[in-house]
């Protein structure tokens, strides 16, 4: 069976309990499993567990910083090849979201090997190559195990000035938050899950690298950022706002979105994910939007943008940091 006719013969989504980042642990289960467990640590740890940043960052010598994270998830598109482009470039962005530099990945493969082909599962990898190629970064091995749904992701080694990193706790009242990828993949995605309509706009953005905007952030002096995936613009604007002890205000007409976005949400791709997102943050939310904008603002992403507290070209401001307030997220 030639490549091609495999792909159309095994839609990669239609095994995968999920799709992509809306696969994740609930944040509020999550926070609650990890509530009282101490992992050693020492005055090096510059990030940890505490604020749930992007990645984890520990000094060493010569003023620099090992900068460490890793992700994978179930298959979020039908293509083999655009799947592996995909984990690869939702991989690097946690570094590029700590305003560092990778330098080596490891692939984390889970694969039916006696159900899909595992000509299928190279194209994955080839996938992750190329996209890592693109960020000239080395992939060095990794792991792979069988398993009844496929998965896919890398586990990601930077560098980074540990005085000029961009962190989730790093907020401060008066600036503008800005947005570098439109919204809108997760309800996307489902779409094609259910349907298997093709939406080359969410191919092309989960596949664009952070890079640039990680830069331009740097470069503008910006100190707060965090990439928006599986818990949506409205959980991490809130995991952002919560860490840095302010209130990130948003205004809703203001979010771009990708051609499509608000169709696939008026005929119901909604995801399980997303909404978990919105449950979770709903507590700490002062909203003045509609449910189905809110749902929108919550859609889970895979492979997004960064959200920046300060301005960068090319990057819509969606919003203000202003002194905290009864409630840690508003929406206008």
């Amino acid at each position: 069976m030639s490549l091609a006719t495999q792909q159309q013969t095994y839609r990669l989504t239609q095994y995968a309990h999920g799709g992509g980042c809306a696969c994740k642990i609930p944040p509020g289960e999550l926070e609650k499993t990890l509530a009282g467990l101490t992992p050693w640590t020492s005055p090096d740890l510059v990030v940890g567990l505490e604020t749930g940043d992007d990645a984890a960052v520990v000094r060493i010598e010569g003023g620099r910083a090992v900068v460490s994270t890793t992700d994978f998830f179930t298959a979020v598109v039908d293509d083999a090849y655009d799947f592996g482009r995909i984990a690869a470039a939702n991989a690097l962005s946690d570094i590029y979201a700590m305003g560092a530099t990778p330098l080596v990945a490891l692939n984390l493969v889970g694969w039916p090997r006696e159900v899909l082909p595992m000509e299928l599962l190279r194209e994955v990898l080839r996938g992750g190559m190329d996209v890592c190629r693109e960020a000239q970064v080395h992939v060095a091995g990794g792991q792979s195990i069988d398993d009844p749904e496929p998965k896919y992701g890398m586990a990601v080694t930077g560098l980074a000035d540990p005085d000029r990193l961009l962190r989730n706790d790093a907020a401060v009242a008066g600036l503008p938050v800005s947005l570098s990828k439109p919204l809108g993949v997760g309800v996307l995605n489902n779409r094609h899950k259910a349907t298997g309509e093709v939406f080359p706009q969410a191919v092309a953005l989960m596949t664009q690298l952070n890079r640039a905007a990680s830069e331009a952030a740097l470069a503008a002096g910006v100190r707060a950022a965090t990439d928006v995936t599986g818990f949506g613009l409205l959980g991490h604007a809130y995991k952002m706002a919560r860490a840095s002890g302010v209130t990130i205000r948003l205004d809703a007409a203001a979010v771009p979105y990708l051609d499509g976005a608000r169709a696939a949400l008026a005929d119901g791709f909604v995801s399980g994910g997303t909404r978990r997102n919105l449950d979770w943050v709903r507590p700490f939310l002062d909203a003045g939007a509609d449910e189905d904008e809110l749902l929108l603002l919550a859609d889970a992403q895979t492979s997004g943008g960064l959200l920046v507290v300060g301005e960068i070209p090319g990057a819509p401001v969606v919003g203000e940091v202003v002194a905290a307030g009864p409630h840690p997220l508003v929406v206008r």
